[in-house]
């Protein structure tokens, strides 16, 4: 699809004037159009240079603002209305703080009530309305923009989405009736459904526009410009509105074949993404099933009740901690970080290896930084490969439009090969991406200290090893730091960054700031075996082998936890992570922390035999039974465990684990935990996080005697 044709209307020509100010919280600016005459535009603000939004506050105020222009129109001052927001935002989505404040259901009803109201009183204007969305509009901001009767968008807009079953609430301003009859039943439940449960992706402005949420798309520099002078063509031209109505009726679709399958496709995806989990994504499909015949203000009495509801569980409340608490308060602001000023400059960086993750490392490293890396491995072969991969993912990027021709061949540029260590002599910054083995990385550490100068940071991508036992026969051990990536490197936030005993302050402020330029979510962490992530998921999976193991079914041991909501299925997630890699982090805690992360035997006799996984096709939905071959090579206890039973035991097993990891100060809170188990291990949203989960089922006073957050109960 190609931009409609350029307006000729100037910003000196428009005329506008600002003749009303609410609050903070909106202006209401008079615009003369050339044809339609006078055009009343509200733009709202969040004061205070912050993006708006929605609360009691911001609702009233544009409620007040929608009434007087109603005045206007109504005694025929006014040819046609318009909202906008200012700079990158449009509006923000509500205020989730103030809807988690809410403690009684007529309430949470009132605030659902009247976001109704307030965007009724636009759609309900006796002239043409617009929504002009110059930014990001999430939840209740995309909402208000439907709520107009047409829209235009900009080609800088980012972050247009209705993410609200991923929060624990539905669209309950209107969206969930209104995207469905704009945009089609399918295309609805992939924004209100799909979108948010995968991780909350998002849309842009042009994919927007493609999907039909606008009718217009704009380029940024001058789109307020562009859509008021596309505003008053509207306006004055009535064929114009008739094509429009038209191209939307013919994407929207409205049989009830159409809005069925729309709906069966979003129970798959609640289905694969929260094993029926969290109530919110149900909920809204129960709205969105009933809705079709329903008009709009049954629909909206509907949505009242059920968003209201919504904001009184807990699953909402600790949604919105884990999202505004963990993922954007705890990410932004490392816990016990020494000031950044310490940190030192990085213009060079080695990479000791050239497999798999050391290409993913040098990408990354390379694409973020901008500046020169060297890949080292032990021969020229090894080398030559390395450097080739991350030639080809360059090109690659290219191919796919994510990087411009100069970027790739810039990357491609950075990128060199040694196969001495000394072209890591003018290095500031050299982390070792070698096999899992203490003494191979021990070897490794100190052949890159004898060439390196005394100020570079030498780090280890270990996933379990101890960082202080790498370090122990180094000259200078405190400037050795774990920097624990995560796979695929380019896709998982998380960076756990592990201070050793002996690491300075230096080092580890010059790790914290590598990580935010390197845009990801850093972590500190003190050294222990598996660190965080790896140690709780690891706790999790000894416990569902050892029932395995004391002879509980293989189907029975992988999907009892099918409560918890997890991404997939424990014995998934063993066969990715691979047989042998799991069964090493394991054996480390073993020798670490004793019982609580048994070995399994069963394990092992799979990977003697060369078996990646205990069915042919470990993503097989069915896994109706182990094939004999491999259920022959397998011993069983007598001690079956019920799926309730395995549930409770891996519940009480994570309390415990993540109990002493506070308990030994591997991190700093309850938080830390969570957000590395959130960006590190995809754990859901919808739950609120690990912790809250815990509190919520009762494993933590099982276990540990209190709640992991005695201040929010």
């Amino acid at each position: 699809m190609t931009l409609p044709p350029r307006a000729t209307i100037q910003p000196g020509d428009l005329g506008a004037q600002p003749i009303r100010r609410l609050s903070a919280n909106a202006q209401l600016t008079e615009v003369q159009l050339p044809g339609a005459g006078t055009f009343a535009l509200i733009t709202l603000t969040g004061g205070e240079g912050k993006p708006a939004t929605f609360g009691l506050e911001s609702l009233e105020a544009l409620r007040a603002l929608l009434q007087e222009v109603a005045e206007r129109v109504d005694a025929g001052h006014v040819a046609g209305v318009g909202i906008t927001g200012q700079n990158r935002f449009f509006v923000a989505g509500a205020d989730l703080k103030a809807l988690k404040g809410l403690e009684d259901l007529e309430s949470a009803r009132a605030i659902a009530r009247l976001g109704h109201q307030v965007f009724g009183a636009l759609a309900a204007m006796d002239v043409p309305t617009f929504a002009f969305i110059n930014g990001v509009a999430i939840g209740g901001g995309l909402e208000a923009a439907l709520a107009a009767r047409y829209r235009t968008i900009s080609t800088g807009a980012k972050g247009i989405s209705l993410p609200e079953a991923y929060l624990g609430l539905v669209p309950g301003w209107g969206g969930v009736y209104r995207l469905p009859r704009l945009i089609g039943p399918a295309n609805a439940v992939k924004v209100m459904i799909e979108n948010p449960l995968s991780n909350n992706k998002v849309l842009d402005g042009r994919s927007a526009y493609e999907l039909g949420i606008s009718d217009a798309i704009f380029d940024s520099p001058d789109f307020l410009t562009q859509s008021l002078a596309w505003a008053d063509g509207i306006i004055t031209d009535a064929a114009r509105r008739q094509e429009l109505d038209q191209r939307r009726a013919s994407m929207a679709g409205s049989s009830q074949e159409e809005w069925d399958a729309a709906v069966a496709a979003g129970r798959a995806v609640v289905e694969s993404k929260t094993s029926n989990a969290a109530p919110a994504p149900a909920r809204l499909l129960e709205l969105l099933e009933l809705g079709r015949s329903l008009d709009q203000a049954q629909s909206a009495d509907l949505e009242v009740n059920v968003l209201g509801e919504l904001i009184l569980t807990p699953q909402f409340k600790d949604s919105v901690y884990a999202f505004l608490d963990v993922l954007q308060r705890r990410a932004k602001n490392p816990s016990l970080a020494p000031n950044p000023a310490q940190a030192r400059p990085i213009d060079k960086v080695g990479v000791v290896g050239a497999g798999l993750m050391a290409c993913q490392l040098t990408l990354l490293f390379v694409r973020e930084l901008r500046i020169p890396v060297v890949m080292t491995d032990l021969d020229q072969d090894r080398v030559d490969k390395g450097v080739s991969h991350v030639h080809a993912q360059a090109d690659k990027l290219f191919d796919q439009k994510r990087i411009s021709l100069d970027d790739a061949n810039g990357i491609k540029a950075l990128v060199s090969g040694s196969v001495s260590k000394a072209a890591l002599s003018d290095a500031d910054f050299v982390i070792e991406a070698v096999f899992e083995d203490l003494a191979v990385k021990k070897q490794v550490l100190a052949e890159v200290e004898s060439v390196v100068s005394e100020k570079c940071v030498l780090a280890t991508n270990t996933s379990s090893l101890l960082v202080t036992e790498m370090a122990a026969d180094l000259l200078h051990p405190e400037r050795v730091i774990g920097f624990h990536f995560f796979n695929p490197v380019a896709a998982m936030p998380l960076l756990e960054i592990v201070q050793a005993a002996k690491t300075s302050d230096e080092a580890v402020a010059t790790a914290i700031v590598l990580g935010k330029k390197l845009k990801k979510t850093s972590v500190l962490v003190r050294d222990a075996t598996a660190f965080v992530v790896n140690r709780v998921l690891l706790r999790l999976m000894a416990e569902v082998l050892r029932a395995f193991d004391e002879g509980t079914p293989a189907d029975v041991a992988d999907r009892a936890l099918k409560p918890m909501g997890l991404p997939m299925t424990p014995f998934t997630l063993l066969s990715m992570i691979g047989l042998p890699v799991a069964q090493h982090v394991i054996e480390s805690l073993h020798d670490a922390f004793g019982d609580r992360f048994p070995v399994s035997a069963n394990v092992q006799r799979l990977i003697d035999n060369d078996i990646a996984s205990l069915w042919p096709n470990e993503y097989d939905s069915s896994r109706s039974h182990i094939p004999h071959s491999t259920l022959a090579l397998l011993e069983f206890g007598h001690c079956p465990a019920t799926s309730e039973l395995l549930l409770e035991r891996v519940q009480n097993a994570l309390a415990q684990e993540i109990g002493l990891l506070l308990k030994e100060g591997v991190v700093a809170s309850a938080e830390d935990v969570d957000l590395c188990m959130m960006t590190g291990a995809g754990w859901p949203l919808h739950l609120g996080g690990i912790t809250p989960y815990l509190d919520r089922v009762g494993a933590s006073e099982r276990i540990n005697g209190k709640p992991f957050h005695l201040d929010r109960r």
